[in-house]
């Protein structure tokens, strides 16, 4: 699918969710979500279970923290602990919060499990004219990003050979960190200042090109897919209204 069409149609999505306040619209969105992922992706699931952690679990902080926190609401009581009573407003509001995470939390790693970056920076510059400069500017960042990771490393390893790195609990460790920012970012002005300057000696001048190396279009797939979102979406919004 085309990436920038596939941006806009989830943005549309969630900018949607964010004006249903009731529990239903989110949780029939997320289970479609869900069932879209299940027939027309090839996630690898162990992988989006173990992304999906923290959303759950921050899903649950929110759900329980409402009940705790939350001021006394009137209406009828649907459940009692200790001296706690939960009325059926604070649970339909905590259950909203919970399912507005859960569904926003898939539809984002939906998308990043999709997508290559690459092609998304070159989508935005032809579908939705972003401007080069800053284009090829994240995809180089982009690039870089695993030679950074290695330097971590080697300098990591580099101290503890001299014996730098005696870190023996997680603060230490943490504070630690400090030793290794400062090289790596005197680094990474070294890697940037080489790549400007390989780019302009080729010629880059940040003007948009009539033509591209790498076409991204849109085709029917992308237009088959938008229908199907909004259609998940206009039956969640109306399956929420009708049983809330």
């Amino acid at each position: 699918m085309n990436p920038s069409v596939k941006f806009l149609a989830i943005t549309v999505c969630m900018f949607t969710m964010a004006f249903f306040f009731d529990p239903w619209t989110p949780f029939v969105f997320w289970i479609a979500v869900l069932v879209l992922q299940v027939f027309l992706s090839q996630i690898n699931w162990k992988k989006w279970l173990l992304f999906m952690l923290p959303f759950f679990v921050t899903a649950f902080g929110y759900f329980w923290t409402t009940l705790v926190f939350a001021e006394e609401q009137s209406g009828p009581v649907v459940w009692s602990i200790w001296n706690m009573h939960i009325t059926e407003v604070q649970l339909n509001h905590a259950l909203s919060l919970s399912f507005r995470v859960l569904a926003f939390s898939s539809l984002s790693l939906l998308f990043a499990f999709t997508t290559n970056p690459v092609t998304f920076i070159l989508s935005l510059m032809q579908q939705l004219k972003l401007s080069p400069k800053i284009a090829y500017g994240v995809m180089v960042g982009y690039q870089f990003l695993p030679v950074l990771k290695d330097e971590f490393v080697q300098i990591q390893q580099a101290h503890r050979l001299r014996g730098a790195a005696q870190e023996k609990n997680a603060l230490q460790r943490l504070l630690g960190i400090r030793r290794i920012l400062i090289p790596m970012l005197a680094g990474a002005v070294r890697k940037a200042e080489r790549a400007a300057f390989a780019m302009e000696a080729r010629g880059f001048t940040g003007e948009r090109r009539s033509s591209y190396f790498q076409v991204i279009s849109i085709g029917k797939v992308d237009v088959v897919l938008v229908v199907l979102f909004l259609i998940v979406l206009v039956l969640s919004c109306t399956n929420g209204l009708w049983l809330s």
